[in-house]
């Protein structure tokens, strides 16, 4: 893109994984990421970056012009969650006649029939284990999904297998099942209908838990027999009662509950 022309208002992730930083520059903090396939829209172009709004979540922030790629609106308006198939495979090659792209878990291929999709005019193929979008999801697959991302190590901003925080977590998982939530722990708070008693809650349900001013800073999915996913330090399973987090190693309470609420 040159800098004397206006910017193109839509692009897609034609990259394993492309960071979203907070301000345009290589050294500002990276506060999300696009996964292959997902679609965004152009808002501003500076020097040699573009600010976007991610098509998943709403999330605004800067990515490097040379990550770009061009689609019509056309193009832009036909993919949608609903009308994509999710890889599942932790990571695996999608190829084209001219490329060979490795993707993650999470990643999307626009009008997958299964074992092809195309981005604008080239046509990929994608040989590994995918939900189609027209496949029923359940809570049990929802757990078989979240449990592929035990040990991913916890990265700020990630939302990948090889990097991971606690909100890309849970609203990848929820991309997989074809329901979008938001990217921070405190807007995906503000989703779903309220579990009053920990006893009350439900394989699939997200518990948040807050810092000591209050604020929700944690975010993790509720398994069966009182037990949490979540992403700290690494992908990890530990108990949870109604005070929060109980971390069997070190026999301490890590996080405080704040609220749980019933997203599906």
């Amino acid at each position: 893109m040159n800098k004397n022309t206006q910017p193109v208002k839509h692009g897609i992730a034609a990259l394993s994984i492309i960071p979203v930083r907070q301000s345009a520059s290589h050294r500002s903090e990276q506060v999300t990421q696009l996964l292959f396939g997902e679609t965004y829209e152009v808002l501003l172009h500076k020097n040699k970056w573009l600010q976007i709004r991610c098509s998943l979540d709403e999330y605004e922030g800067w990515i490097d012009e040379a990550q770009y790629t061009e689609i019509t609106k056309k193009e832009f308006d036909a993919i949608k969650l609903e009308t994509s198939g999710i890889a599942l495979d932790l990571l695996c090659s999608v190829t084209s006649s001219n490329n060979s792209i490795a993707v993650v878990t999470g990643s999307s291929l626009p009008d997958f029939d299964g074992i092809n999709f195309k981005i604008g005019k080239e046509k990929f193929i994608y040989n590994g284990q995918a939900l189609q979008a027209d496949q029923i999801r359940s809570m049990n697959m929802l757990e078989k999904i979240a449990l592929r991302f035990l040990n991913a190590p916890y990265l700020w901003g990630g939302r990948s297998p090889l990097g991971i925080d606690c909100s890309g977590f849970t609203q990848i998982v929820f991309k997989c099942l074809n329901y979008s939530l938001k990217r921070d722990a405190y807007q995906q708070a503000e989703m779903g209908k309220v579990v009053n008693f920990i006893e009350e809650s439900q394989v699939g349900d997200l518990a948040f838990f807050n810092n000591d001013e209050g604020k929700i800073i944690h975010v993790g999915i509720i398994l069966k027999d009182q037990k949490i996913i979540h992403a700290s330090g690494r992908v990890r399973i530990d108990n949870i009662d109604h005070f929060g987090i109980f971390n069997a190693e070190t026999k301490k309470y890590s996080h405080q509950l704040k609220i749980i609420k019933r997203i599906l």
